[in-house]
C-alpha cells in the first residue's frame, strides 16, 4: 500500500481546535481507501492546551513523529513580549527545521509516494514546500482557511511572509484542497495563470463513529416544570470572525421588551477560547444572566451536548464569507435546528440553505436579530423549525471526504 507523508500541527494531543479532526480522520479512514498515513507534527511543549481525549482515536499503527517545536509565546518570550520576527510566519517558525529533518527521514525509511500538509499553522505549508522540493514528491497543501487576506495577518512582516509561503505553495504543489467553493474561486481570480485542475473542493465534515452510543443528557426545567429552551455555541469565538456584540445587543433590547429572560432561555458558549472577552460584553450589555460560558469538554461529550441542545449557534462574519465553520457540518449530524448569523451572500449561508433549514440572520445587525428572535424561540418551544434530512447531514461524512483525497491521491502519483 503507498504511504502519504500528512504534515499537520493541528493534532491530538492538542486541544480546542476542530481542525484536529479533518487530519486525524483522513488518519484513521485513508487505508480503506489504499493509502497509509504517515504523521509529522508538533512536540506537545508547542501546544497552548493538551487533552488525551481523542489519543485513544489514533491507529495503532499510525507512525507520529512529533517534531522539535517550541511556541514563541511561551517558550521566546520575556515578561510576555518577544520580537516580531519570531512569529514570522507564525509562532510555531521552530518547528520548520525540525519538521523537514523528521520529514526527510519518515520519507525514506517508510518510502513514502506523496506529501499532504494542512494550514492553518502556515510552517506546516513551509515545510511540506521544503520536502517537495528536496525529495521531489508529488505536494497536496490543504487549505482550511485562506492565507493572506485584506488585513490579515495585521503585521505587515507576516502577511508578507504568509503572502510569499502562498505562492510558491500554490506554484509547487499538485493539488491544493479547499474546504469552500468561494475559496477556490478567490484563489483562482488571485493566480490566474494556475491550471484551474490544481484547486480540488474537500469540505469538511463529521464522523459518524463518533455519534454512535451518545446519550443524551436530561434538559434543565424551572420550578414549574417548563423547559428552559438552550442555545449553544460549541467552540472558538474569534473576536472579528464570530463578534457577538450584536447578538448580545439584540438580546438586550428583547430583554428590556420582557421577551427573553434567563427562566425561559440560556445562551450557551461552550469553549469559546475567549471567555474573557465574551464576559465583558455580556456585562456592558447588561445580558449576564441569559450567556452562560463553560470549559472546555472531551470531544465526545460536546458532542452530547449538541444532540442535547435545543438549537445551535453558527457565528459567521462576512469578512468569512469563503469559509464555512468545521462545526457546523457536526451541528447538521446532529440533528438539531440551527439558528446562523452570517451574510447572506457567503458559503455558510448557501450551506444552510442548500440543507433547508434556517432562519439566516445577518450577525452585524441588533435590530434584525431582535426582530426575528422571538419567533423562533416560539417556534423552537413548538417543535416547528427544520431540521437537516439525514441524507443531507450523511453526505457530508469524514469517510466520503477521505475516498475524494484518496482520488486525488491517485491522480498525483
Amino acid at each position: 500500500m503507498p504511504k502519504v507523508l500528512i504534515i499537520a500541527y493541528h493534532f491530538p494531543p492538542l486541544r480546542g481546535s476542530s481542525g484536529i479532526q479533518r487530519t486525524l480522520r483522513f488518519c484513521r479512514y485513508l487505508p480503506e481507501f489504499g493509502w497509509e498515513p504517515v504523521v509529522i507534527t508538533a512536540h506537545p511543549r508547542a501546544y497552548e492546551e493538551t487533552s488525551t481525549d481523542l489519543m485513544g482515536e489514533l491507529p495503532r499503527e499510525l507512525p507520529i513523529t512529533r517534531a522539535f517545536a517550541l511556541n514563541a509565546a511561551s517558550h521566546l518570550s520575556f515578561r510576555g513580549r518577544y520580537p516580531n520576527w519570531l512569529a514570522v510566519p507564525d509562532r510555531w517558525s521552530s518547528w520548520f527545521l525540525g519538521g523537514v529533518v523528521a520529514g526527510m527521514a519518515a520519507i525514506r525509511r517508510h518510502r513514502v509516494r506523496a506529501i499532504f500538509s494542512t494550514y492553518p499553522i502556515a510552517t506546516a505549508h513551509l515545510i511540506g514546500l521544503a520536502l517537495s522540493r528536496l525529495s521531489g514528491l508529488p505536494w497536496i497543501a490543504d487549505f482550511r482557511d485562506p492565507m493572506a487576506q485584506d488585513g490579515y495577518p495585521e503585521d505587515p512582516l507576516q502577511w508578507k511572509s504568509f503572502r510569499w509561503i502562498e505562492e510558491r505553495t500554490l506554484r509547487r504543489a499538485a493539488r491544493a484542497t479547499f474546504t469552500s467553493p468561494s475559496a477556490i474561486r478567490d484563489y483562482q481570480q488571485r493566480y490566474p495563470d494556475i491550471p484551474r485542475e490544481r484547486f480540488v473542493l474537500i469540505e469538511n465534515g463529521y464522523d459518524e463513529e463518533a455519534f454512535t452510543g451518545l446519550t443524551l443528557p436530561a434538559m434543565p426545567t424551572d420550578g414549574d416544570g417548563r423547559r428552559r429552551l438552550v442555545l449553544l455555541h460549541s467552540g472558538v469565538v474569534y473576536p472579528s470572525e464570530r463578534d457577538p456584540t450584536q447578538l448580545f445587543q439584540a438580546l438586550r433590547m428583547l430583554k428590556d421588551q420582557q421577551q427573553v429572560d434567563a427562566s425561559t432561555v440560556e445562551f450557551r458558549f461552550r469553549a469559546s477560547g475567549n471567555d474573557g472577552l465574551l464576559a465583558g460584553l455580556a456585562a456592558r450589555h447588561g445580558v449576564s444572566d441569559l450567556v452562560s460560558l463553560l470549559p472546555p469538554i472531551p470531544y465526545r461529550d460536546a458532542l452530547t451536548e449538541m444532540c442535547g441542545a435545543d438549537a445551535l449557534l453558527v457565528m459567521q462574519a462576512a469578512n468569512c464569507n469563503s469559509q464555512i465553520p468545521a462545526k457546523v457540518y457536526e451541528y447538521l449530524r446532529a440533528r438539531r435546528p440551527l439558528l446562523t448569523f452570517t451574510d447572506a451572500m457567503g458559503d455558510t449561508a448557501d450551506l444552510i440553505r442548500r440543507a433547508g433549514i434556517g432562519p439566516i440572520l445577518p450577525l452585524d445587525s441588533a435590530s434584525a436579530i431582535a426582530a426575528a428572535l422571538p419567533a423562533f424561540l416560539a417556534d423552537l418551544r413548538a417543535g416547528t423549525v427544520p431540521i437537516a434530512s439525514d441524507e443531507f447531514a450523511q453526505a457530508g461524512s469524514r469517510r466520503a471526504r477521505t475516498q475524494q483525497l484518496s482520488v486525488v491521491l491517485n491522480e498525483i502519483a
